[in-house]
């Protein structure tokens, strides 16, 4: 009997991972995690679903060509909303519904290495990857929209569209239209295991041989800098699972990846703190939707703080913002942390007894 892993990517690389194993039909086998230092996993064909937060998807009318041509048409298309260039992200597509549109998801192509990376440090190779959002069914009324949660984020899916976000901007995002909340766990099952059966979109599908053959150029050395600098699942993964000599051979790594990511480094600085400046300066993942409904939420977290204006251009997500006090700023600045983006205070002065910054949203 052919069986199916499907496992559910967590916030954090300290938590174990959800994991459910499917027999042919989409029956529950087993239920449980898979956690770093456990036993090996059996191996069997795995289905990882990630955090749709970090995942821009559209359904677009779209040319026929190869994946490959077709992605890039999609990348065009979709310029104005992307906070990166076309070479840092990955674009899976879906297949076409009646109405000749495609479904496609737009992924930074760092993060989904990290994800890989983070699945293989817990023996597993996936096959298919899936943001949570389009487990979720299509509702069949446009004025309603289907909502579920994973892990800290409120899934939501609706006609031509499927993202996922706080739970505190789904009113706002629905603009009018009714939630239909899932909640009883063995539907979410179900979902799950038909999601896994008959995966509506793939996102590894859209790296053709791009991760892999990232490895032997500059693209593949950024992506690593900013898995071995610049991510907390990285370094969590390091600091509980490797021992001091592989830590050793982590921190020569990162100098030198970094060094090949960014050639123009000084010989005397400090190549991973330089990498990290530069990385930090870098577009948010996920794209100016995400960065933009990121700031609102820290904006709202901030008693009396305002979000006064928000611009995306080449120059990428930058902001003004007013608050209360100085310390409110850091407090904005964990808040974006947490979601995995940096705020860069550009310029700060104080205004009739109020703090206005001008900030620049980027990749953590």
């Amino acid at each position: 009997m052919s069986r199916i892993r499907l496992i559910l990517i967590p916030p954090s690389a300290t938590l174990p991972a959800p994991c459910l194993t499917l027999d042919a039909q989409g029956n529950v086998l087993t239920r449980g995690v898979v956690e770093l230092g456990g036993p090996a996993p059996e191996p069997m064909r795995t289905v990882a679903v990630v955090p749709g937060a970090d995942v821009l998807i559209r359904w677009l009318p779209l040319p026929s060509g190869s994946p490959a041509q077709v992605a890039a048409v999609a990348l065009y298309a979709l310029r104005d909303e992307l906070a990166a260039p076309a070479d840092r992200l990955v674009a899976a597509l879906g297949a076409t519904d009646p109405e000749g549109r495609r479904p496609v998801a737009v992924v930074a192509r760092s993060l989904l290495q990290a994800w890989r990376d983070y699945l293989e440090t817990l023996g597993l190779r996936p096959d298919v990857m899936l943001p949570d959002s389009l487990v979720l069914p299509e509702p069949p009324q446009a004025d309603r929209l289907t909502a579920a949660v994973f892990g800290a984020d409120l899934a939501l899916r609706g006609r031509d569209l499927a993202l996922s976000l706080q739970p505190d901007l789904a009113e706002a995002v629905a603009a009018g239209r009714a939630l239909d909340r899932i909640g009883r766990a063995d539907e979410i099952e179900r979902l799950l295991a038909a999601a896994a059966l008959n995966p509506p979109i793939n996102l590894l599908a859209g790296t053709g041989r791009g991760v892999e053959a990232d490895r032997r150029g500059w693209k593949r050395a950024a992506a690593l800098a900013a898995a071995l600098v610049a991510s907390p699942l990285i370094l969590t993964l390091a600091a509980a699972g490797h021992d001091a000599w592989r830590a050793g051979r982590a921190e020569a790594r990162a100098e030198a990846v970094a060094r090949r990511a960014f050639p123009d480094i000084a010989p005397n600085a400090d190549p991973v703190a330089e990498a990290t400046r530069r990385l930090a300066a870098a577009p948010p993942p996920g794209g100016t939707v995400n960065a933009a409904a990121a700031l609102f939420a820290a904006v709202e977290g901030v008693e009396g703080a305002e979000l006064d204006s928000l611009t995306a251009d080449a120059r990428g997500v930058r902001a003004t913002v007013t608050y209360p006090a100085y310390q409110d700023l850091e407090a904005l600045q964990r808040a974006m942390a947490a979601r995995g983006m940096a705020l860069t205070d550009e310029s700060t002065v104080d205004d009739q007894g109020k703090v206005v910054s001008e900030v620049r949203v980027g990749g953590a």
